[in-house]
């Protein structure tokens, strides 16, 4: 059984950057331990507890649109819509538990858990 690591995004509004360009499209991994320990080290998150998600969501995005790299700065200038999103995919996405309902093998009859892939709705 594998296991997803990344989740593509699009974003409701998109990041501009300094050319104009709008990116939208956008690729989050998993968080590991590291990415939620280390960032409390930082004086930025010392000073203003509320930066956690700026850095978290920085090393957790792995791509956006043509950016070469997506750093504190690109989520910095992020529209508060999209922010809100990603922080919305960041919790789905690392919840410890798959979210499920109940269903019936309609060959078998056996009752069964079936993972609802929320990446997958609406596309």
């Amino acid at each position: 059984m594998s296991m997803q690591i990344e989740y593509p995004f699009t974003l409701p509004r998109g990041y501009r950057d300094l050319h104009g360009e709008i990116h939208t499209k956008g690729v989050m991994r998993l968080a590991c331990a590291a990415d939620e320990i280390l960032p409390l080290r930082d004086p930025r998150v010392q000073q203003n507890p509320g930066y956690l998600t700026i850095i978290l969501l920085s090393r957790v995005i792995t791509n956006l649109g043509t950016l070469p790299v997506v750093d504190t700065t690109i989520v910095e200038g992020l529209f508060t819509m999209d922010l809100a999103f990603l922080q919305d995919l960041y919790q789905r996405i690392n919840e410890a538990e798959v979210p499920s309902y109940k269903g019936i093998c309609p060959h078998c009859h056996k009752e069964l858990d079936i993972p609802i892939n929320f990446m997958e709705a609406g596309q």
